[in-house]
């Protein structure tokens, strides 16, 4: 086998192994939210029933792949404790 055909070989391979691990962490990923979405309660539109962390009240809410329902502002310390709540599944809802 020639050098060239051996690095071809190589840097194929490295791609296979490289598409792989990226599918398998996609795959947990995807398992992991949709794990942390299941059993929260919904309305019939499908949003969430939350106890929002913020104003302490009650709402009906979309919630993103990410786990993060639609009324979350970024780096606002009640809304990061809310996604957090979701994913681990410790969410209050009504």
């Amino acid at each position: 086998m020639s050098n060239r055909r051996r690095i071809e070989w190589l840097l194929k391979e490295r791609l296979r192994t490289a598409g792989r691990q990226y599918a398998e962490a996609r795959r947990a990923y995807d398992e992991a939210k949709a794990t942390a979405l299941r059993g929260l309660p919904t309305d019939e539109d499908g949003g969430a029933k939350i106890i929002c962390r913020r104003y302490a009240e009650r709402r009906t809410v979309r919630v993103d792949e990410a786990g993060r329902p639609e009324c979350y502002e970024a780096d606002h310390p009640d809304c990061e404790g809310c996604v957090e709540d979701i994913r681990e599944q410790r969410i209050e809802t009504w």
